[in-house]
């Protein structure tokens, strides 16, 4: 069992506000610390939200635009002031990392830890983990641009005490290699732990659209999320406008949520003119009946589904 959340760090498009500042959205699974985009000064807000600075941290930029990568230097830096000493692994778009290494020797600012940056250019896996893999897919926006989605593996399934008990084997650490799906030997006898377990029972998957218009390739990549964060910038009233600039209504957000068979919608990426959100929930609750709209520093749990 790994806790997950998700934490908003900037909920804004394009121009920050007096209460949301620029895209970033974290999610925090386990000890680690997942980072989609980061936008100008999000340092602020990651301090305040007490994420810790010397946590395992993986950092997924889903395009080149000031509002969702020029942060990531901010933060870098605010790391190594603060006494970072693990590497900070960062992937997304090709021109990124000469975009940093430019930026690191303009500004002259040192780090006191490694930064390894992983270029992408296709679609596909991006991050392969022990319990968990992240791949991305193409979005639709006025430049390349990627969306992203967590998926863990299938967990093995709950142990049967009543048969565990039939092979004799005490309560304690043997218990725990069968829980995890290891297969264990108790008295030279081999115990499999697909003998003494049930069904494996599924992970849990969380998607990241950042900026674009909504697509049947988005909606596949999405399917049966159990938490979809899309973009959301304008209301219906503004389609023609965000058709024009390549971002989504709150209302196309939730038919694409519905068409994907995602469990929950959080809205985000709000136009500066929406200082009430409100009008956006209530356009996409028409279409899906589990809707949130986002806000800087909250926070979302993600549980397992229940089996």
């Amino acid at each position: 069992m790994v806790d997950m959340r998700i934490v908003f760090l900037g909920t804004s498009a394009a121009v920050p506000t007096s209460t949301r500042g620029l895209s970033c959205t974290v999610i925090v699974r386990g000890g680690e610390l997942l980072i989609f985009d980061a936008g100008e000064g999000i340092q602020q807000n990651f301090i305040r939200s007490r994420l810790g600075i010397n946590k395992k941290i993986k950092i997924f930029i889903t395009h080149m635009h000031a509002d969702h990568c020029l942060g990531a230097l901010g933060l870098l830096q605010t790391l190594s002031l603060l006494g970072r000493e693990a590497p900070v692994d960062i992937y997304g778009p090709p021109d990124f990392a000469e975009f940093v290494r430019a930026n690191v020797k303009i500004l002259a600012f040192g780090l006191i830890y490694e930064v390894r940056i992983t270029s992408i250019k296709a679609e596909g896996v991006v991050v392969q983990e022990k319990d968990y893999f992240i791949n991305c897919c193409k979005a639709r926006h006025i430049i390349p641009a990627y969306a992203f989605c967590l998926n863990e593996y299938e967990r093995p399934g709950k142990l049967d005490i009543k048969k565990i008990e039939k092979f004799g084997i005490p309560e304690g650490h043997l218990y725990k290699k069968l829980q995890s799906g290891e297969d264990v030997t108790y008295k030279g006898r081999r115990v499999l732990s697909v003998r003494v377990t049930g069904p494996r029972r599924p992970g849990r998957k969380v998607g990241i659209s950042g900026d674009t218009r909504p697509t049947a390739r988005l909606r596949n990549f999405f399917r049966d999320c159990d938490l979809l964060v899309f973009d959301s910038t304008y209301s219906h009233d503004e389609f023609q406008k965000a058709k024009e600039r390549f971002h989504s209504t709150a209302s196309e957000a939730a038919i694409l949520a519905n068409g994907a068979g995602v469990k929950k919608l959080l809205l985000t990426h709000f136009s500066a003119r929406y200082k009430d959100t409100n009008q956006l929930v209530r356009e996409a609750g028409t279409i899906h009946n589990n809707v949130e709209a986002a806000e800087d520093l909250k926070v979302i749990d993600i549980p397992y589904t229940k089996s």
